[in-house]
């Protein structure tokens, strides 16, 4: 069977959830195929890597050390894959690769044009993919909204598409807005038809058109949507707005989504949510519940740590308990009251200076009253600073990230990246195994004596401070296999005092939430 493609676009407004869309849709469809999802980006940027969690949101990291889109997240948790960097397409790499091929002199003194050259190399990257991975299904997420000129040359080559693989293997499905204006209390299908329009102009005609709305799409809106946009009215799927994205796989099984792909593709692939149904109905249904206060400084963002929010996600299905998250912003941190209305605190990762002291003296707090806490990347690190500064008598230790003059450079940068001037290349990144301390509360909680996570961070818990750190009572419970490298710490005697170098919450899915996620909600619910 060759290989078949969904091209997923979106009209009207941006973040209507394209990303959870595709996800969804290889859900429904992944319990005979193999799928590999694409993600084309317009901006150009060679990745994500670099740019401000404000300005993009959460920066997902690959096993191969892949900073990618944060869809890329959905796809990973829906589809039960482990994606490559190569899924994702940026116009950054795309140019890239053109001004590499212009150079090598490839294109023998033609002129360099958006088509045939550029377009070439988009489809060419996807075949590539095809070719290398034999799936049975690719399915390509255009981001950004049909008119943004960033994906114009995605789009064209989208269309062309449909030539080179054959009207029988490739299906365009376009996300669009339904809204209910205030007041008229009606659904409107104008938007739809105008994105749609824009959609066709572009050489492309959609097979299935999915609205999003607060609402299931009535008869009639289906009926006049499908008349205005040349659509089987069955085609007009409903992407109801949720409180969990958990639940859309299920609406598009109601709204007969599977069998229309099934039909249009000539495959098959039924759908199998037993086990999403009880999850779901886990999540909807607690026995227990705990609040949990998120101390960062991207807290006004909440997509700056969205892989953290799944993972309490995937604590609640398997728990049954409703995890509340209180954002505390950490900047100008004064008032610790809070501690008093939480059952555990989690201290997330970032880079820079702002908000680090905040953090530090939530953490001591944490330590002190003996409230369940959990350190990521970032916030590891901080919890071996407070407990040099308060615990070792190391007054003004520090990272020299955040105080390059300190005495006590606790932490400090790995010295082979000292010199490395490229932002994006100074990094560990992505999976590295780590040796577990038999014995440890790590330990018990992966059941394993060693295990990969995903790293994204420079910076490392100074060898110098190892002894007398350990001597006073933290202990190192997971290191790399050389044992230079810190993975993992806990002070045994408190109810929960975990942090990890890593990132773990990159790996939690529904049906195997990340451990330390999981045993720290356990901690938080006094199990």
């Amino acid at each position: 069977m060759p290989t078949k493609y969904i091209i997923v676009t979106g009209g009207v407004l941006s973040g209507l959830g394209k990303g959870i869309a595709s996800a969804s849709i290889g859900h429904l469809l992944s319990s005979r195929l193999k799928i590999i999802p694409i993600k084309c980006d317009g901006y150009l940027n060679l990745d994500p890597g670099t740019m401000n969690p404000y300005e993009h949101g959460e920066v997902f990291v690959l096993d191969d050390g892949g900073e990618v889109d944060m869809d890329f997240g959905h796809y990973e948790r829906f589809l039960g894959v482990n994606c490559k960097s190569k899924w994702n397409l940026t116009m950054g790499k795309v140019f890239d690769i053109i001004r590499q091929k212009e150079r090598r002199g490839d294109y023998l003194g033609k002129t360099v044009q958006y088509i045939p050259h550029v377009t070439d190399v988009i489809k060419n990257h996807i075949f590539d993919i095809a070719e290398e991975e034999s799936p049975d299904l690719i399915i390509v997420e255009i981001g950004g909204t049909v008119g943004d000129i960033e994906n114009e040359l995605f789009l064209e080559a989208m269309r062309q598409m449909k030539e080179d693989v054959g009207k029988n293997n490739i299906v365009y499905v376009h996300l669009t807005y339904v809204p209910i204006p205030h007041g008229v209390n009606e659904q409107k299908s104008k938007p739809t038809q105008q994105s749609v329009n824009l959609l066709k102009q572009r050489g492309i005609f959609p097979d299935i058109i999915i609205g999003r709305c607060a609402q299931f799409l009535t008869p009639q809106i289906k009926a006049k949507i499908s008349n205005f946009c040349d659509v089987d009215p069955k085609a007009v799927i409903t992407g109801l707005d949720v409180e969990d994205i958990y639940e859309i796989p299920l609406i598009f099984e109601q709204e007969g989504l599977a069998e229309i792909l099934h039909k249009k593709l000539n495959i098959y692939s039924p759908p199998d949510l037993r086990r999403w149904k009880q999850y779901i109905n886990n999540i909807r249904n607690p026995d227990k519940e705990i609040t949990v206060a998120m101390c960062g400084k991207y807290t006004r963002l909440e997509d700056s740590y969205a892989s953290i929010i799944e993972s309490f996600n995937h604590c609640s299905a398997h728990l049954k308990c409703k995890i509340n998250l209180k954002w505390i912003e950490t900047t100008d941190l004064k008032d610790f009251s809070f501690l008093d209305e939480v059952d555990g605190v989690v201290v997330p990762g970032g880079f820079g200076i702002r908000g680090t002291e905040g953090k530090i003296e939530v953490i001591r707090r944490a330590r002190e009253r003996d409230i369940p806490f959990l350190g990521l990347c970032l916030g590891m690190q901080l919890a071996v600073i407070e407990f040099a500064r308060n615990v070792c008598g190391l007054k003004g230790a520090n990272s020299t990230e955040i105080d390059p003059e300190t005495s006590y450079p606790v932490i400090d940068i790995l010295p082979e990246q000292k010199n490395i001037k490229d932002k994006g290349g100074t990094m560990r990144l992505g999976a590295y195994p780590a040796v577990l301390k038999k014995g440890s509360l790590v330990h018990q909680l992966y059941g394993r004596d060693e295990v990969s996570e995903r790293h994204r961070h420079r910076y490392e818990v100074n060898p110098q401070f190892h002894d007398i750190i350990q001597e006073k009572g933290m202990v190192f419970s997971g290191k790399s296999k050389d044992g230079r490298l810190v993975e993992f710490i806990e002070i045994p005697g408190l109810r929960y005092f975990v942090g990890t170098q890593a990132h773990p919450e990159l790996k939690s899915r529904m049906e195997s939430p990340a451990p330390l996620f999981y045993g720290f909600v356990k901690a938080c619910l006094g199990m």
